[in-house]
């Protein structure tokens, strides 16, 4: 029966902190564990975690080129191959297809982001489609195939 006077921390579980430049004797005199000399043995001694030494970082050595446009529309891209695969494995049912629908069929990744539809591989089926942007190619393939693309 256990009585809580005698309950106790399981062996090896309390470490004593270690005290250092508390004098020789404690094995953690002298340099305080902090070894000899140098920039890292000093008080307050705190560095960049991109501080390589005093050499040239390498931030600074590798050359800048390019720019980021930030005008730039990314788009989630669609071919109308992929589209006529899933008309005719029954993913998509519908004869008027739009954001909503192509992501809930798993076709897209995402419905917030911009929609293009591409011209690779053909459509044979007459559908109705509404996106952001069609390419030439996917716009011509889509009326000759008698259906009619919507831009948003």
């Amino acid at each position: 029966m256990d009585i809580l006077s005698n309950l106790t921390y399981s062996a090896g579980s309390k470490r004593k902190k270690k005290r250092v430049g508390r004098g020789q004797g404690s094995g953690h005199g002298g340099t305080s564990t902090r070894g000899h000399k140098g920039q890292h043995s000093r008080s307050g001694a705190k560095f960049r975690a991109w501080f390589e030494g005093g050499q040239m970082p390498l931030q600074r050595r590798v050359p800048k080129f390019g720019f980021k446009n930030f005008n730039r529309r990314e788009y989630v891209v669609i071919n109308l191959g992929e589209i006529q695969k899933s008309i005719e494995s029954g993913k998509i049912t519908d004869k008027v297809l739009n954001k909503e629908i192509l992501f809930n069929s798993k076709l897209i990744s995402s419905k917030r982001t911009l929609l293009k539809v591409l011209g690779n591989g053909n459509i044979t089926n007459a559908i109705e489609i509404s996106a952001n942007a069609f390419s030439k190619t996917a716009l011509e393939k889509i009326e000759k195939a008698g259906g009619k693309a919507t831009i948003i």
